[in-house]
């Protein structure tokens, strides 16, 4: 099942201003593995639920085109707002119905969306518009972490988040349960690829 959230123009706005975005080491792994099993040049990355763009942007600097996709018309506007480099474009889509030829992308991304998405219909999609050895890239946080920071505050810091975490837990949607580990973990084992990491 599909769950839409985070549309209104005001979520939309402060996903831009306060929304983690994936490390550039993160990128740069999926970059590695792409080059490793398909090969370069890169010419078309999907960013699907992409929000309002922080992981799009990060992948315009390595692909010749990148198309984020997302339910949202706010996000959209948000993320066209940020969007300067002229090899990006945004589309308004389900992540079911992805409006893309069949083999046509060298990687789909879904960053920190993919929990929100009909899964199986998801993957099936992301499958039929992946180029052969193209990939498919799943990220995600969690809250189940430990955080290290120099010298003095590392048990403090994590006293702090373990606080944080404890308190919003109770508006957690109930979709996700406690974590949303266990999708990613299904997704990964269901996923019939030979390559996978």
């Amino acid at each position: 099942m599909t769950y839409r959230l985070f549309e209104g123009k005001e979520h939309a706005a402060s996903y831009w201003k306060y929304r983690i975005s994936p490390s550039d080491h993160l990128i740069q792994q999926l970059l590695d593995f792409l080059e490793k099993h398909r090969g370069r040049p890169f010419e078309l990355a999907v960013d699907v639920g992409c929000g309002s763009g922080q992981g799009t942007l990060l992948l315009s600097k390595h692909f010749a085109s990148v198309v984020g996709t997302d339910v949202s018309p706010a996000q959209l506007e948000v993320a066209l707002q940020q969007a300067k480099e002229p090899n990006i474009t945004y589309r308004q889509s389900a992540a079911e119905e992805l409006p893309f030829a069949d083999s046509s992308a060298d990687l789909v991304t879904a960053m920190s969306a993919f929990h929100w998405f009909d899964r199986p219909q998801f993957l099936h999609e992301a499958h039929r518009v992946l180029k052969p050895q193209g990939s498919l890239a799943l990220l995600n946080y969690t809250i189940d972490m430990e955080l290290s920071y120099p010298d003095c505050c590392k048990n403090t810091l994590n006293q702090v988040c373990e606080e944080f975490y404890a308190t919003l837990q109770p508006y957690r949607s109930p979709h996700l349960g406690q974590s949303s580990i266990e999708f990613y973990r299904e997704a990964y084992a269901s996923i019939p690829y030979p390559n996978k990491e």
